[in-house]
This record gives C-alpha cells, sequence and structure tokens, in this order.
C-alpha cells in the first residue's frame, strides 16, 4: 500500500473527526443485519459496542503508521469482560468484524482524503485480517482457560460422587459441566494406561461423550472413573470404551435411577475392582454384581446383603424342594444323576429344579460360574440363620 504523507495526514484527521459516525453506522448494521446481536441481553449489547468503538478506535491509531505491523489488535477485545464469550461465538464475532470493515468501507468515500479512496480501503482488510486473527487467539485462550477450570471442576464432582455425596452443590456443578440428567447412571473403573498424559486423558473425554448423552471422567493417580449416564445402552457404551483403560479388569457398577445416585454405582465398581483378582477369567468389562463372590471375600457388606436377599431369600421363601434340590446337586459334584439319587427323583426332575432356580434366582445353577456364586450365597444365607455375624 502507497500513500504520500500528506494525503494520509488528512484522510487520518478525518477519521478521527467521524470516528464517532463510524461506531454508531456500525452499530445500527449490526443491529439490522444480525438477529443474534438483537438478541443479546442489554449488557452484552452494551460489551459490544465498546469493542466495536475500541477496533475503530485501534485501526486509527494503527493508520498513522500503516507499514509497520498492528500492535495492540488484542486490547480491542480486553474492553469487554472475558464472559462476553460465552453469549458471543467466534463465528458472531467474524461477522461483527465485517460488518464494521463494510461500514468503514462505504464510508470510505467520505472519510478519505481526494485519491485515497482506494488507500484507506486496503488499509481496512488488512486491519480487518488482523482482528480476525486476535479475535481467534482470544478465543482460544478463553477455551482454554475453560477447558483446565472444567476439568479441575469435574475432578472434583467424580471424587464427591465416590464420596457418596448427594448434596445440592453437587447437582449445580454436574449441570455446569452440561450434565443433562436424562435416563439411568452407570459408574465403570479401571486402571489407567502406564503413560495417562492430558493429550489422551482429552481423547478419553471426547470418546465417553461420543458413546453417551452424559459423561464425567476422573483421573485418579493409577485409576480411571468414568460416569456415564443417558437413555441408551449404557453397558453397551461401556463396552465401546474398555480398550481406551489400561491393563487389568475393567468393572461395571449397576445402573443407578440418576446422578444422585451415582454414588452406590461407584461404591461396587471399587470393590468389584480390588476383588476382581480373585477372578482371572473374568470378561472385561466385568458387572460389579458378577463379582459378589469375590467381593464377599474382601469384606463388602453390600455385597453379602444383595447375594442373600437375591438368592438365598427367594429360594426359602419358594419351598423346600428348590433349596433342597439345589443344596444336593452342588454337594455332589454338580451331577444331575447323583442328586437324583440322593433325591430319590428322576434326573429330569433335577434339571426342572434347577431351571426354576435360574428363574427365582437370576443365576443358572447348571453354569459353573454361576453355580459358585449359588454356592456362596447359600452359605451366606445359612451363616445369617445359624445367627453368625459376618
Amino acid at each position: 500500500m502507497a500513500t504520500s504523507t500528506e494525503p494520509q495526514a488528512h484522510t487520518l484527521r478525518r477519521l478521527h473527526d467521524g470516528s464517532g459516525v463510524l461506531a454508531a453506522a456500525a452499530l445500527r448494521k449490526l443491529d439490522e443485519d444480525l438477529p443474534w446481536y438483537r438478541a443479546l441481553p442489554a449488557e452484552d449489547r452494551s460489551w459490544t459496542g465498546l469493542v466495536v468503538q475500541a477496533a475503530i478506535s485501534s485501526f486509527i491509531t494503527w493508520y498513522a503508521d500503516p507499514t509497520t505491523a498492528p500492535h495492540g489488535v488484542g486490547e480491542i477485545f480486553t474492553a469487554a469482560p472475558p464472559e462476553l464469550t460465552r453469549s458471543i461465538s467466534l463465528q458472531h464475532t467474524l461477522q461483527l468484524v465485517r460488518r464494521i470493515v463494510e461500514v468503514v468501507e462505504d464510508h470510505s468515500d467520505r472519510l478519505a482524503a481526494p485519491g485515497s479512496e482506494r488507500d484507506l480501503r486496503e488499509a481496512v482488510l488488512r486491519y480487518s485480517r488482523e482482528v480476525a486473527f486476535s479475535a481467534a487467539e482470544v478465543y482460544a485462550r478463553a477455551a482454554e482457560v475453560r477447558g483446565a477450570w472444567d476439568a479441575r471442576l469435574e475432578a472434583l464432582v467424580v471424587d464427591a460422587l465416590l464420596r457418596g455425596e448427594r448434596d445440592d452443590a453437587l447437582h449445580s456443578r454436574v449441570a455446569a459441566l452440561g450434565w443433562s440428567g436424562h435416563g439411568t447412571v452407570l459408574v465403570m473403573v479401571g486402571y489407567a494406561p502406564h503413560r495417562i498424559d492430558e493429550v489422551r486423558t482429552a481423547e478419553l473425554r471426547r470418546a465417553t461423550r461420543r458413546a453417551t448423552d452424559d459423561a464425567l471422567v476422573g483421573i485418579q493417580g493409577d485409576r480411571i472413573v468414568v460416569v456415564l449416564g443417558g437413555e441408551g445402552d449404557l453397558r453397551a457404551a461401556a463396552t465401546t470404551l474398555a480398550d481406551r483403560f489400561g491393563p487389568g479388569p475393567v468393572v461395571l457398577g449397576p445402573a443407578v435411577p440418576n446422578i444422585g445416585e451415582a454414588g452406590r454405582s461407584a461404591a461396587a465398581a471399587l470393590a468389584g475392582l480390588s476383588a476382581a483378582a480373585a477372578w482371572p477369567g473374568a470378561p472385561r468389562p466385568v458387572s460389579a454384581d458378577d463379582l459378589l463372590p469375590e467381593r464377599v471375600l474382601i469384606g463388602d457388606a453390600s455385597a453379602r446383603s444383595r447375594l442373600v436377599e437375591q438368592a438365598y431369600v427367594p429360594l426359602s421363601a419358594a419351598g423346600g424342594s428348590l433349596l433342597e434340590t439345589l443344596t444336593a446337586h452342588i454337594e455332589h459334584g454338580r451331577s444331575l444323576e447323583a442328586a437324583a439319587r440322593v433325591l430319590y427323583v428322576h434326573p429330569n426332575t433335577v434339571r426342572y429344579r434347577l431351571r426354576k432356580v435360574a428363574e427365582v434366582t437370576g443365576w443358572d445353577p447348571l453354569d459353573a460360574r454361576e453355580a459358585h456364586v449359588l454356592q456362596v450365597a447359600l452359605a451366606l444365607g445359612r451363616l445369617g440363620d445359624a445367627g453368625v455375624t459376618l
């Protein structure tokens, strides 16, 4: 861009004198062209007006020496609070810059010295590019700050869930993280990869948010805690995330109705993670309920209660034949024929009764693993009947 000193000085004086007119014209154009600007609250419209005035003033200051790179362009956006970036997106800001450029171009014939109209328009276009880059930097910094704050808040929320907190502050913090609260909630835990850095953590967060409606991620030393929520199949979603964990078991807590109950799911999942080593052949991920016998061995009182309530109590209430048949089947090597001889019935009768046991309890005694679960449940129930405190 080539400008002689005298016409440039003349144009500069005109720009100074007309800065108020330019700002007013720019704000009118924003109001006419941009629906999102008209929808802004009065306070945000006021802050946006300051940004427009600062942009025009900064351009005039730079135009005094346009041969140098623009300095202090970022000062345009310091006229408004950082919170404005939440109300106005980067795309909206670029639209705002374009409207300012259009206004200055429309007024270039009146503001520029005779013969300098083209030079002024070229200067405006050059400066607008700098403003656009500056806006992108401002929004990138704001996003980085928000990301760091959200990560800290997310860590606090996950920690509170693990402690079983259920107060109003927890719900407000979860809402601040964008948790919608639709559907059920499930907690999955496992060990972190050997090197879990910020990049891998960010990838895990993105993967969880793609898998379910709601998700929270907590990194606690060598342990990863993921809270999943939504109306879909949370167990299927959790299965797709298992490869994101490091070597070792990945345990799924039971589904609970809402985020306030997530502590119950987390407690079961953490107990399952501690006990999983006792079942080397466990699937990955494995349900915490499938680890009930192992959780009993490490002293998990909730696992004892769940086994007794879901297996022993309904079998006792169903009548003596089911409990008697299950006991005979377990004590005689899980052989239908051996149990039938002891009970003086046909093997098909034993098979029929064992199927009824599966219907009543949810565990199939003809499956080796589930028969083990039932065996532990029977032992716990009988100890309770005998008055033994566990």
